[in-house]
C-alpha cells in the first residue's frame, strides 16, 4: 500500500533504537524524510546511515527532548494547517505488573494528553492519536536489567524462560516486533488517516481484550 508519504517530513523522537528507529526506516522506505531526534548522535547516525544506504532521505538533530527548548529546534506543524500526532503508550498504563510501578504511571497519562491535543489541535488541522503496544521485544526488553530479567527475577525462572511466559499470555503467542507498532505509526501519519483523531490503536498481541 502507498502511504502517500514521499517526501513528508516526520519527525521522530526516540529515533535511535527500538520503536523509533524501526519507524523512521519505514517512513523512509514509503518515501518520507525522517528526522530522527534522540539523545546519542553516534546511534541517530548509523540509523541515518542505514537509511541512506537503502536509498532514502534522513536528518539528525540530537535532542533531549525533556529539556523544554527542545521543541524550538523541529519544524511546527500549526504554521503550515496540517500534521499528525501519534504517541506511543503502553499496555502497562492498564494492566500494570510488580516492579514497573513507574513505567505503568508514565504511560497511562499519555492516553489523556493525547485525546486533549486531538481536541485542541484537531480544528486547526493538527490530528493526534496514540498508539498502545502490549509486550515488544525491543531494547528495553534485552539490555541487561531491562524487561525481561526482571520479570525472569520476580518468577525466578532464566529470561528466555520469562519472555516465553509473557508471550503465552498474548493471543499471538509471541512478542510484539518494533516493526508492528512502525507499521501502523506510519499509517497514522500518513495523509491516509486524516479522518482518523483522537483514538486510541492497540498493538498488544490482544492482551488488553476487555470490552
Amino acid at each position: 500500500m502507498d502511504l502517500q508519504l514521499t517526501e513528508k517530513i516526520v519527525v521522530l523522537t526516540g529515533a535511535s533504537s527500538g520503536i523509533g528507529r524501526a519507524t523512521a526506516l519505514t517512513v523512509a522506505a514509503e518515501g518520507g524524510i525522517p528526522i530522527l531526534v534522540a539523545r546519542s548522535t553516534d546511534k541517530l547516525e548509523k540509523a541515518k546511515a542505514e537509511i541512506e544506504g537503502a536509498g532514502g532521505a534522513a536528518y539528525v538533530c540530537t535532542a533531549d527532548v525533556t529539556d523544554s527548548a527542545a521543541p524550538d529546534r523541529v519544524p511546527a506543524m500549526l504554521a503550515s494547517d496540517a500534521g499528525s500526532l501519534v504517541h506511543v503508550s503502553s499496555d502497562s498504563g492498564r494492566l500494570p505488573e510488580i516492579g514497573n510501578v513507574d513505567y505503568a504511571a508514565a504511560k497511562l497519562p499519555l492516553l489523556a494528553l493525547s485525546k486533549s491535543l486531538a481536541t485542541e489541535f484537531s480544528p486547526q488541522g493538527v490530528r493526534s492519536n496514540v498508539v498502545v503496544s502490549g509486550p515488544t521485544r525491543t531494547e528495553l526488553y534485552d539490555r541487561p536489567g531491562g524487561f525481561a530479567e526482571q520479570a525472569a527475577k520476580i518468577w525466578g525462572i532464566d529470561k528466555e524462560a520469562a519472555v516465553n511466559r509473557m508471550a503465552a499470555r498474548l493471543l499471538t503467542r509471541r512478542l510484539g516486533r518494533a516493526e508492528d507498532l512502525a507499521n501502523v505509526i506510519a499509517y497514522l501519519v500518513s495523509p491516509l488517516s486524516h479522518q482518523v483523531t483522537a483514538a486510541e490503536w492497540s498493538v498488544d498481541g490482544g492482551i488488553q481484550r476487555q470490552v
